[in-house]
């Protein structure tokens, strides 16, 4: 199996570890995108640990003042700089950008693990796989560099056929919706995903992108929305804390909960705001 050693800066190792390149050929026919802004600090963590599991890795690049690029660059990745368009329009630019059909989806913030990578290739060991979209798992990894590995771990569809689905051309939205009769499957092993290096930092991510959610909304096809700016506080921080299983993660896993649960309440205080104004 390869090794590899991923860490953040700031954070403890999370148990990856790479000690050499794998050559091209050894590769599966995948390619791996990445969008990026400002993320000198963790682009080179994540294109290097692309690299095992997808034959080149693409970063679509929307005008960073860091040291993005050349950081991207120099861990192995081909860099394209594109103004920001809206967040399925990027991953657009991204798919038409690959050379490969199987296209793997990353977040500047996620890492590939060893056990990934490898399931990864060994899905191609016989030729195109039998799905055409898999979903991944993704482990939390706290400020503290801590793996998230008691809480229920949300899964995504990561990688997929381009010739089957495609992501949305949308401001907003960068989720696809499966076409019927398109076959899933699902990966065993999981993505790490740094989704927070503060508190603060998870609170502004959080709040930003609830607020983008509820100005693309049709308000009039989202049901009950006063009864969930009313009474849906609690029982968002219950489905996050409890039933999620993120009290057995500690003082951030209760953080966490609180955050995302205020966040999620918001979305709809915004669609109630609106709705009202509409009404006038």
């Amino acid at each position: 199996m390869l090794s590899v050693e991923v860490a953040r800066p700031g954070t403890r190792r999370a148990g990856i570890r790479r000690d050499r390149a794998m050559p091209a050929d050894e590769r599966p026919p995948v390619s791996c995108y990445i969008r990026t802004f400002d993320e000198e600090t963790r682009i080179g963590a994540t294109v290097r640990a692309a690299l095992a599991a997808a034959r080149e890795v693409v970063v679509v690049d929307s005008g960073s003042a860091d040291g993005t690029v050349v950081v991207a660059e120099a861990a192995g990745a081909r860099v394209i700089s594109h103004e920001w368009l809206g967040y399925g329009h990027q991953k657009r630019i991204a798919e038409e950008a690959c050379r490969h059909d199987w296209l793997l989806d990353l977040d500047a913030d996620e890492v590939v693990t060893d056990g990934l990578a490898t399931e990864i290739r060994a899905l191609f060991a016989d030729g195109a796989p039998g799905a055409a979209v898999y979903r991944v798992r993704l482990r939390y990894v706290d400020p503290s560099g801590r793996v998230w590995r008691k809480a229920r771990a949300p899964r995504r569809n990561k990688l997929y056929d381009r010739r089957k689905v495609r992501q949305p051309a949308h401001g907003a939205w960068d989720q696809f919706q499966i076409p019927a009769g398109v076959r899933t499957g699902e990966l065993r092993e999981p993505l790490l995903h740094y989704t927070f290096d503060s508190v603060m930092q998870l609170a502004r991510k959080q709040m930003d992108a609830e607020t983008r959610i509820a100005r693309a909304l049709n308000i009039d096809r989202v049901p009950g929305v006063a009864l969930k700016m009313y009474f849906g506080l609690p029982c968002f921080f219950i489905r996050s804390y409890l039933l999620r299983g993120r009290w057995r993660e500690g003082r951030y896993g209760f953080l966490f909960a609180v955050i995302t649960a205020y966040s999620h309440w918001y979305r709809y205080a915004v669609l109630h705001a609106r709705k009202r104004r509409k009404s006038k």
